[in-house]
Order: C-alpha cells, then sequence, then structure tokens
C-alpha cells in the first residue's frame, strides 16, 4: 500500500510541477513564411484571393482526400468563408475579414473541436521585379493554458512553418505553369 501511495504521490507532484511549469511558458506563437513566384503581382495576387484556389496548392487540404469543403459568400470578397471537415485535419473555418488591394489578404482561422481557437492569419504580395513577386504567408495565435507546455516540445513555428513552405512552393509550381 505504501508503494501504491508513493507512485500516486510521485504522479500528482509531477502533475503539479507542469501545471507550474505551463503558467511560465509563453502563449504566444507567429509563423511566417515566404517565396518568391516568377509572376507579375497582379496575377499573384488575383489568384491568393480566392479560397477555392487554396485547395489546390495548400498542404491541409490535400492530406486528407475524404475531407469536407464547403464555401459561403463571394469567393475572393470580405466574408467569404471556406468550412471544412475533416477525421484527420479536424474542423474549422477561415473568413476574408480585410483586403488590401494587390497588397495584402487578412483572415480569420476559427478552429473547432478539442484544440478550438481562433488565429489571424494574412498573406501579403510585393513586387521584387516586374515579373517576380514575393508571397508572405503568416498566422499568429494563442495556446492556452496548460496546452501550453506543448511548446516546450513542438515547435509552432516549425510544425506550421514547415507545412507553409511546402505549400507556397506547390503555389509557385502551379503560378509558374501557367
Amino acid at each position: 500500500m505504501k508503494t501504491l501511495k508513493r507512485i500516486l504521490l510521485a504522479i500528482a507532484g509531477l502533475i503539479a510541477l507542469l501545471l507550474i511549469v505551463a503558467l511560465f511558458v509563453k502563449k504566444d506563437f507567429a509563423v511566417e513564411r515566404q517565396v518568391t513566384i516568377n509572376k507579375p503581382k497582379v496575377e499573384v495576387f488575383a489568384y491568393l484571393r480566392s479560397l477555392k484556389n487554396q485547395n489546390n496548392w495548400s498542404t491541409w487540404t490535400q492530406s486528407d482526400p475524404k475531407m469536407k469543403m464547403r464555401f459561403e459568400g463571394q469567393d475572393g470578397e470580405v466574408g467569404s468563408i471556406s468550412i471544412w471537415e475533416s477525421d484527420m485535419m479536424g474542423n474549422g473555418e477561415q473568413e476574408i475579414t480585410k483586403i488590401t488591394e494587390g497588397e495584402r489578404i487578412d483572415a480569420e482561422l476559427r478552429f473547432k473541436g478539442a484544440f478550438s481557437s481562433v488565429s489571424p492569419a494574412y498573406l501579403t504580395t510585393a513586387t521584387v521585379a516586374d515579373t517576380q513577386t514575393v508571397v508572405k504567408w503568416g498566422m499568429s495565435g494563442k495556446m492556452s493554458y496548460p496546452m501550453n507546455l506543448m511548446g516546450l516540445v513542438f515547435s509552432m513555428d516549425k510544425m506550421i512553418g514547415d507545412e507553409y513552405e511546402k505549400s507556397l512552393n506547390q503555389l509557385k509550381g502551379i503560378l509558374e505553369k501557367q
């Protein structure tokens, strides 16, 4: 009985220690990646503003062939929404909240379920040369307590950033073939 009591106390102590550590682990994160595309900015921006086009280049929508997607509103306009349901990728939606024509598209990502959260995201375009455009894709968010403990083991910048890089490279391939 003493051994069981010691084991339970050790487990309780470990949990308490982790919860205390989580109080001091940062909760905010930000991720940004970029790619240079050999196309004029006007063409790149026109393609990016369509939520439906993201299905062609985003690794997240390609990860689950059974993902159910639907769209609401006028695609490519403020207020348009893409909604996804996936056993693999979870459920959520993305809404375009602001468009600065030719420069920036702001969106709100709303993740549903066990890891529900709301995160702002953006895509920007900048001219490098007449036929070259830099696209930056970024998002920020908060990991709630005590889930922020995952930040000690998993880097959000690496996990999300790696997918952003793959997606942006797919975007580059698609646009440069057109």
